[in-house]
This record gives structure tokens, C-alpha cells and sequence, in this order.
């Protein structure tokens, strides 16, 4: 039922419910990656293969870049976080090529499925999502999502064997020029940092832990500058934090430029704990501005493209550029 052999810009079509269904143990999951209720929407419909995941970073453990096996990312879908109490994190959603078909452009449309299909495979995901534990006395909401149960479903990758950095290449994942560009920073970087050359905290700051800075109250489409590191520096402690929030590496690149707010984060499930966080002081993410994958230690080529928050007060308000649309 696999489609092996699923490459960058090939046409697929999510098989229906009951198909997905077949595929999936007790617990609605493949191999360990589950597939979720989010998911559901796009049964029956076709997408264009954006990149294989065969190489994907770890965000839970921070193990390094992991292996999914027969998995896929199509387009720019992403969680929309509807059966995970309004998770506003909007992960890449990851896909096994058992879940899809590869169809051309002239193979006719998939047939309607019934509404009891997409019941009992709602029924199958959305068990396996949240739980209820005790703590402090108190019972607490605990998630299950692919982030959460990504090192499970997943291999841990040798940094030092060259192949899965080929294969990126080789699987029509990056361009030549990126591949370059990328492995060269990757074979500069990687012997430095095991020599303790390369500092674990890349922008460390001047700030105490309890150092206020004024937030900016920002709503979704006002335009925004990301300050300089300079500047984002002075509100960092030395960890190279702020109100616990790391700025990270993959970050740097956006200094100084303009973007579009796309939305304040007042929710999300952090992936080692799987519980609720509801920031005090809500960040916000910017159109466009993801994780590259391009800079970060351990993390060359991964695909996931995962929106990093912002603190207010590491931005400042500018005009509409000239050229934004409406």
C-alpha cells in the first residue's frame, strides 16, 4: 500500500478514511506517527509533495536529526490545531507515503467517501490525543501529537555519516546550490563545535532575569522590524534568554528586516511535556519568517520549517512597505 519512491513536486491524493484507517494501529498511529484529527479535512484531496522528511531535527529530546521512515510533506499544510484544544504551534503536518497515492493529472477524481467513514477515524485519532493526569493535586489536560511522538517514530541519524546529507540532495529535496552551501557550512561548523570552538549560547545578553522591556500589544497584519541583534541582545540574559524564551540561531537571519505579523501565540503544547502553555506575555509569529534548518547546529536540511516566537519588544512598529498588498 506504500508509495515508494515519492520525490519533491510529484502529485499524490490522500487516501480516503477507511484506507487510513487500515493503516493504523489501536492508538490511530503508523510506525508511532500518528495520524491526526487535523488531518482529516484533506482525505480524498491532492497535493503536490513539497519534500520528503528523511531528515528531521528534534525538537522534544534535542537529539540531533532523526530518519522518518516513508514520510512525506505536502505543500505548506500545517496543523491547525482544532483537535488539540486551538494549539496555535501550525506544525508542517508530516505524512506516510501509506496515507497517500500518487495520481497524474488526468486520473480521475477519488469517489466520494461516507460521513460514518470519517467518524470512526475521528474516533480512532482523537482518543489518542489528550489525556488527564494529576498534578499538585490538580487534575491537567496532557497532548499527544506528531511533535510530541516524534522521537518514537522516528531513528536517530550518525552526524558524521555523509549519506543523509546526500540523499537531500539526491531525492530532489534542495536545489545544488543550496546543497553546497549548506553541507560547507555544515563541514566547517560541526568539527568546531566538537572542539568547543562554536559557544552553545550563540547571542548571549546584558539583561537580568527580572528586567522588564514594553511590549508592543500587536495585532495580526500590522508590519513589524525585527531589531538588530545589537539590540535584541541588550534584553537577553546571559543564557540568552528572555521571560525563559530562547532566540535562536535560526533567527539571526531575519535581524533587521520587515515583516507582516501573522499571529500572537496566547497557546501551545510544548512538546516534551505535552501540556498547555499560555504564555503570560503572548509572542508572536511573522509571515514567512520560519526555522531554515540552514544555521542551527544538528539540524542541517530539516524540512519542518516551524515558526519561531517572537517577543514584542525584540520588534518595533514601521509602515506598510510600499509594495504590501492588501
Amino acid at each position: 500500500m506504500r508509495e515508494p519512491g515519492l520525490h519533491r513536486g510529484d502529485l499524490v491524493e490522500v487516501r480516503n478514511p477507511r484506507e487510513i484507517l487500515a493503516t493504523l494501529d489501536g492508538d490511530g498511529r503508523l510506525e508511532g506517527l500518528p495520524f491526526m484529527p487535523e488531518m482529516i479535512a484533506y482525505c480524498g484531496k491532492r497535493y503536490n509533495v513539497w519534500r520528503r522528511a528523511d531528515k528531521v531535527c528534534d525538537t522534544v529530546n534535542y537529539s540531533g536529526s532523526r530518519r522518518l521512515s516513508d514520510g512525506v510533506i505536502l505543500g505548506d499544510l500545517r496543523c491547525d490545531g482544532s483537535g488539540h484544544d486551538g494549539c496555535q504551534a501550525e506544525c508542517r503536518l508530516l505524512w506516510k507515503t501509506a496515507w497517500l497515492r500518487a495520481v497524474g493529472k488526468d486520473t480521475p477524481p477519488a469517489p466520494a467517501f461516507p460521513a460514518r467513514d470519517i467518524e470512526e477515524l475521528l474516533a480512532r485519532t482523537a482518543a489518542y490525543t489528550r489525556a488527564v493526569t494529576r498534578a499538585d493535586g490538580k487534575e491537567e489536560p496532557v497532548y499527544r501529537c506528531q511533535n510530541t511522538d516524534l522521537p518514537g517514530a522516528t531513528e536517530l541519524l550518525s552526524l558524521w555519516d555523509p549519506r543523509p546529507y546526500v540523499n537531500e540532495y539526491t531525492s530532489g529535496n534542495v536545489s545544488a546550490a543550496h546543497f553546497l552551501t549548506v553541507t560547507a557550512r555544515a563541514a566547517v561548523t560541526e568539527p568546531m563545535r566538537k572542539l568547543g570552538l562554536v559557544p552553545e549560547i550563540h547571542l548571549p545578553g546584558s539583561a537580568q532575569k527580572d528586567d522588564k522591556f514594553p511590549g508592543l500589544d500587536l495585532k495580526p497584519g500590522e508590519w513589524v522590524r525585527v531589531k538588530t541583534k545589537e539590540e535584541i541582545a541588550r534584553t537577553l540574559t546571559p543564557d540568552g534568554r528572555s521571560l525563559g524564551m530562547w532566540f535562536d540561531r535560526e533567527m539571526m537571519p531575519y535581524c533587521g528586516k520587515v515583516y507582516r505579523v501573522r499571529q500572537r501565540i496566547t497557546r501551545f503544547i510544548h512538546e516534551r511535556n505535552g501540556r498547555m502553555m499560555t504564555p503570560r506575555t503572548s509572542p508572536v509569529t511573522l509571515e514567512g519568517v520560519v526555522c531554515s534548518g540552514d544555521h542551527s547546529i544538528c539540524r542541517w536540511f530539516c524540512p519542518r520549517e516551524i515558526y519561531p516566537y517572537w517577543r514584542e519588544f525584540w520588534l518595533e512598529r514601521v509602515p506598510a512597505p510600499a509594495t504590501a498588498g492588501n
